[in-house]
């Protein structure tokens, strides 16, 4: 098992031919290490291309999102089998982009987690509160919800990853200090503990990391990788990061 996962979130970026410059330059890099997993989740139309010209061995692939159903009518969705058929290992459930720009509901987000699991895939669960909650001195309450309702019904450990992201810290340039990212994974480490009675489940940072803080931030307790965004659409970037996981290893 790897000691540190670095995910990279291209979201809604990168037609086909910019997906394959960025992935050729990943995949060319020579640093390579089992110590540290590196995955990247391009958009859907690009999964299929992408799984055939790159070493699944070097480079792990997930999807940003998935239907909680197996099948049936429901028109522009896309299942746990169809990522897995194509060499899908990870998907991204819960990131706070779908619950409050699409409406996914805990409710929603549980069904995605229970299928994903069942299926093999793994789980990358989204958490996180907002600028107004952090402010309130309500984050933990908050993701102490998040999780109860996210992991209803849930009896294994293996394949879930946990990603703690501060709302106010995505895409916005602002990143969440040193101590509060100790204390909130410290809480999510508690709660794993409690709940599962293991603390081996991965729990990634993620909120505006980049090559500069990517070292101290890795470093922190219970921080075990990071799910990078704008950072991991320059290749630059995202290997800098990948090298300050590989030097704390």
């Amino acid at each position: 098992m790897s000691k540190y996962l670095i995910a990279g979130n291209w979201k809604m970026n990168t037609n086909l031919d910019e997906a394959k410059k960025i992935t050729d330059s990943l995949h060319s890099f020579i640093g390579f290490d089992s110590e540290v997993e590196m995955l990247i989740c391009p958009p859907f139309t690009h999964l299929v291309f992408l799984s055939e010209i790159i070493d699944l061995s070097r480079i792990s692939l997930g999807a940003q999102n998935v239907h909680y159903e197996e099948k049936g009518a429901f028109t522009g969705e896309i299942s746990n089998e169809m990522l897995l058929s194509v060499g899908c290992e990870y998907v991204i459930i819960g990131h706070s982009e779908r619950r409050t720009l699409f409406g996914e509901t805990d409710e929603m987000v549980n069904k995605k987690v229970m299928n994903s699991l069942k299926t093999g895939l793994r789980v990358i669960l989204c958490i996180g509160e907002t600028l107004e909650e952090r402010e309130s001195d309500n984050t933990n309450s908050v993701l102490e919800t998040q999780l109860n309702k996210a992991l209803l019904g849930v009896d294994t450990t293996i394949n879930l990853k946990i990603a703690y992201e501060p709302v106010w810290a995505i895409g916005t340039g602002r990143t969440a200090s040193v101590e509060q990212i100790s204390e909130t994974h410290g809480f999510i480490s508690n709660y794993l503990n409690n709940r599962f009675g293991t603390n081996t489940i991965k729990k990634l940072y993620g909120g505006s990391m980049n090559s500069e803080n990517a070292k101290e931030i890795l470093s922190i307790p219970n921080v075990n990788g990071d799910l990078i965004g704008g950072a991991s659409l320059k290749p630059e970037n995202f290997i800098s990061i990948y090298n300050s996981a590989l030097e704390l290893c």
